[in-house]
């Protein structure tokens, strides 16, 4: 609903205690970073895809997402790494972070 409304700070408010009770729920700790991305909090954004990378390593969107989220950051040089990363993977290029989710991606 927060993300439909495009009220990223709130949903990464409600996002967090959940990630707090479930550090290794990949999908809600995508959604936190993917709040925290659209509502600039970049420097938390960063570190939760950081967390996600760790989490699952092969997950070349997760990548992509940290590279985006270091672009915004004016950190180019080091996002070229997670993006080379992504390509490896598979990932496609991505120029924005998509915020589409579904109730069984929570699960």
């Amino acid at each position: 609903m927060f993300f439909e409304a495009k009220d990223y700070r709130e949903a990464a408010r409600i996002l967090e205690p959940v990630v707090e009770l479930e550090p290794g729920n990949r999908a809600v700790v995508e959604l936190l970073g993917r709040a925290y991305f659209h509502s600039a909090q970049l420097g938390r954004a960063e570190g939760v895809f950081r967390r996600l990378v760790e989490l699952d390593p092969c997950n070349g969107w997760a990548y992509q997402a940290l590279a985006r989220t270091l672009d915004r950051r004016s950190r180019g040089e080091e996002a070229e790494l997670y993006r080379k990363m992504a390509r490896a993977m598979g990932a496609e290029d991505v120029t924005a972070v998509d915020v589409s989710v579904y109730a069984a991606e929570l699960a």
